[in-house]
């Protein structure tokens, strides 16, 4: 069995309570919901920092160079 650990973390009260409802729901315990939901942000971290990664040789183009190429080609 893998080891688990424990954490205290506090919740805004309505937060905590539709994650109870949640839980309830889906007949599961408050701790699988709450480690599935961190799991899948760091998941979602982890695909972010690939493709910086990837796209790190990319030319950067900042917002006001690309506004004024807009406007240049007239598409502004």
């Amino acid at each position: 069995m893998e080891s688990t650990k424990r954490a205290t973390i506090y919740f805004d009260p309505e937060l905590h309570r539709a994650l109870r409802l949640k839980a309830a729901a889906s007949d599961r315990a408050v701790s699988d919901v709450v480690n599935e939901a961190v799991r899948l942000a760091l998941a979602e971290d982890a695909a972010d920092l690939d493709a910086v990664k990837r796209r790190g040789g990319e030319r950067s183009l900042s917002f006001d160079g690309f506004v004024a190429d807009l406007k240049r080609r007239g598409r502004l």
